[in-house]
Formats: structure tokens, sequence, C-alpha cells
């Protein structure tokens, strides 16, 4: 990976909470698509386990099947004596905004999106920076001038993902082609591997040599898609490179591991904050990787270029458009 983040979820100012060591017992749950999804819940769960590694403390977890468990889930959890407990995935807010304030004693993190309660500390991360990058490096490396994008479930979230890739790929080569797709409107959107792949291989028919997909576990069967075709694929949240090396370009990585350790660290030290934290390039919460299943894929011109924009985004001087704030993009 390109770079290594230790901590990025530091005291902010915000009320710290007085949680003592003793008393705690935390939780993870996670979203549609299981932990073992190679994206966004694996990620999760690898945080939870280096806090289980490094301090030797146990923590619940809890896959779900379907919408109808997470407020039971939830509850449960809670009920049980969990402290914090927290949840991957924006699709937990109705519950955890219900939940919340029935337990002011319980810490909750929730990761993606944004719950207004005393007790719950908001995680969501710049995904559109990270993918403007990966955009970047998608448009320098196709031969095709065709790029495509893959998403899951459309929601305004991967928005931010599809936004910031075309923006990133229209600053190399205007002229540049994104095909665009998601999977599906529901849930099941993120662990179809069979449609993803079926998705991929009409957009290389389509003449896209580089795709980029913010699909879950979907995402896996795009991938394999790609690597089948002689291709080259993106992948998202974790570092995917290693699943087919020399078939992906890179991946955008987002520290959802970091976001799940922290919290653990910090109830566990007594210095668990509350609020939204909104984390991008600047933090380190997002960024490009780069190891050796894709090092001979990416050349020293690629990553200067790229290392500019990354400099210039964190300075202000490229402004990436977020989504989610009025649901539009100038880039398309």
């Amino acid at each position: 990976m390109k770079r290594i983040v230790l901590g990025f979820l530091a005291a902010t100012g915000m009320a710290t909470a007085a949680v003592a060591q003793e008393e705690i017992s935390p939780a993870l749950l996670y979203d549609l698509g299981g932990k073992f999804d190679k994206s966004f819940n694996e990620m999760a769960y690898m945080g939870a386990e280096r806090f289980r590694e490094e301090t030797g403390i146990e923590y619940a977890e809890f896959e779900i099947s379907n919408d109808a468990q997470r407020e039971q889930a939830l509850r449960r959890f809670a009920e049980r004596g969990h402290n914090p407990i927290v949840m991957a995935g924006f699709t937990w807010v109705q519950f955890l905004d219900d939940v919340a304030p029935e337990y002011p004693e319980v810490s909750f993190t929730i990761i993606d999106d944004k719950v207004d309660q005393p007790n719950v500390r908001s995680i969501t991360f710049k995904e559109q920076e990270g993918s403007w990058l990966v955009g970047m490096l998608a448009a320098m490396a196709s031969e095709t001038g065709t790029v495509g994008f893959v998403g899951g479930m459309q929601v305004p979230l991967i928005g931010k993902f599809e936004c910031g890739y075309v923006g990133g790929v229209k600053s190399v080569s205007a002229d540049a082609t994104v095909i665009r797709n998601y999977t599906g409107d529901t849930p099941a959107a993120w662990n179809d591997p069979t449609k993803g792949g079926e998705i991929a291989r009409t957009q290389i028919d389509q003449g896209a040599d580089v795709i980029y997909h913010a699909a879950g576990g979907t995402g896996v069967g795009v991938l394999q898609a790609v690597a089948d075709a002689g291709k080259l694929g993106i992948g998202v949240d974790s570092n995917q490179n290693h699943l087919h090396p020399g078939h992906m370009l890179t991946s955008m990585v987002k520290r959802v591991d970091v976001a799940v350790y922290d919290s653990f660290m910090d109830a566990m030290n007594g210095e668990f904050t509350y609020g939204v934290q909104d984390l991008g390039l600047a933090e380190d919460a997002v960024a490009y990787a780069v190891d050796e299943h894709n090092e001979d894929l990416i050349t020293e011109e690629m990553i200067a270029a790229v290392e500019e924009a990354e400099a210039d985004i964190i300075a202000g001087e490229i402004e990436v458009h977020n989504y989610l704030d009025d649901n539009s993009c100038p880039y398309w």
C-alpha cells in the first residue's frame, strides 16, 4: 500500500466519554455482504482483529443477512452491555438514530454516514478524493480511451466514488469515455458477483480496458471478469491488488479498519469522542495502493502526476465535487 495510516482519528476537541478499560466489551456489526467480502466489511473486520491481537480483548460481532435483523441486533448488543458498538455501513442510520437515545451510556460509531446523537461518533470519508486519483491512473493506463465504473447499490454515497472517478479521468483526458453502470437498487446489489461480472464484460465489449468498482462483494465478479479478459481492474475499500496480480491497476483504499480500531482503542483508553469526522487525503484516510502486485503497471510519470494532484487537492487548489452536496456531478 502506498501509505500506512495509524490513527487519523486522534482527539478532536469533541466531548470525551469516560469509559474505563475494565468495562470494555466492544462489538462490531457488519453490513450486508458479510465480513469476508474482500472489501468494505473485511476492512472493518481487519480493524477489529488488530485490536484483539494487540490488546487480547475479545469482541462480539454479527453478520446480518437481511435488513429486518438490524434493530434487533443493535438492541441485543446494547442490552448485553457491549460498549462501544461499531456499525459498518450507511444502512444502519435509521436504526441507530432510534436506538442510541435509549442507551445513553453506550458509545456508538457509525461508519459511512452521520447520526446526530450525543453518544454517537459518525465517520465519513471523502471517497471522491481517492477516486479522483485512481481515475487519473485509469485514464493514463487506458489504451482505448474508454474506461468503466461499476457501482453496487445505486445510492448517493456511491455517487461520490463515481463522480470523483469521472472527474479524475476527465482531468487527464477530456475526451475520454467513462461507461457507468450499477448492479441494482436494493441491498442485494452488494453481493452479486455474477451480475458484476456480466456488467464488466458488457463494458469491455464497449471498449473499456480499465474498470473501477465500488460494489462490495459484487466487485469480486467485476475484477474476475476484467482479469479473464486481460484488462485492468481497480479495487475499492481494501487493497485488492493481490486478487489478480498483473491485472489490478490499483485499489482505492478507504481506512475503515482504522476507524474500527480507533473506536475500540479510544473507548479502552477513555478517549472516545463524539460528533462527525469527515476524512480524506489530508488525513491519509483514503489513498491509492501500490505494492508488489501492481508496481510494474504504474510508471514513475503516473505516480508524479497523481502525487501532484493529491497535493493540490489537499491544498484546495483542486476542489473535487462531493456528489452528496446536491446529488449531481459536473464531470458528466
